[in-house]
């Protein structure tokens, strides 16, 4: 599903140049519950905006579904992003007065899809993140911490994405809470078969995944396909 080919990404201030990806290359199958893990510096966060295709890089290829995202333009990066990849931040980012529901209709919304479809699509993704259906017309703003991230999994899940990228999302969460939305990716990626990708500089966050990749100072350190992932019951 994914083939990263030999990237680098420079970032040029003035005469100076620093170099956040050193050549990069490896492959996510679809159905792969992947961890890319580095410490602050390491050049995660870069890469996650590449994979999200919320940026381009320098110079290699970036493979997503068949089709090289390396080159595109804004605009057709922006239909990448609609169309093939579910997005999970660290903050959440939900409206405070807007019901559940209605946050969750958020990207159909954007995209022209017929209300009654919103509404059916919408409480199907928030079923398939573990939310209990008393409270789709609670406000964002009633909710407990692990209950908006489940929100924000679900809205990521509206659109039926190739890829679902998860950058810190347990950051700003207690680990007992933390705990129950890591579950939730195991338990989509498991009875779903959807397509993960986690950012995150925690180990004990990406042991949760069944690989690791973990990226220092640009550059792969390890690639741990094959790894036994920390099942939560």
């Amino acid at each position: 599903m994914i083939e990263v080919k030999n990237i680098t990404k420079t970032y040029q201030s003035g005469e100076s140049s620093f170099q956040a990806l050193k050549g990069l290359d490896f492959k996510i199958e679809t159905g792969e519950f992947v961890a890319i893990m580095g410490p602050s510096g390491s050049g995660k966060s870069t890469l996650m905006h590449i994979l999200g295709a919320l940026d381009t890089p320098t110079s290699g290829k970036y493979i997503l579904d068949g089709k090289d995202v390396s080159k595109l333009s804004d605009d057709e990066l922006a239909e990448i992003r609609n169309e093939k990849i579910g997005f999970v931040f660290q903050s959440f980012n939900l409206l405070p007065r807007a019901t559940v529901l209605r946050n969750t209709m958020l990207p159909m919304i954007y995209d022209g899809t017929d209300k009654d479809k919103r509404e059916e699509r919408a409480k199907s993704a928030l079923i398939s993140a573990g939310f209990d259906e008393s409270h789709f017309y609670h406000l964002s703003n009633q909710l407990s911490g692990g209950q908006i991230q489940r929100v924000a999994i679900a809205r990521a899940l509206v659109n039926n994405p190739k890829l679902i990228l998860a950058d810190e999302p347990t950051g700003n969460l207690d680990s007992k809470t933390g705990e129950i939305v890591l579950a939730t990716f195991q338990r989509l990626n498991k009875e779903q078969g959807s397509t993960i990708i986690l950012i995150t500089h925690e180990a004990d966050v990406a042991e949760h995944a069944e690989r690791i990749i973990h990226i220092k100072d640009g550059m792969i350190l390890s690639d741990s396909k094959g790894h036994t992932k920390r099942t939560i019951k």
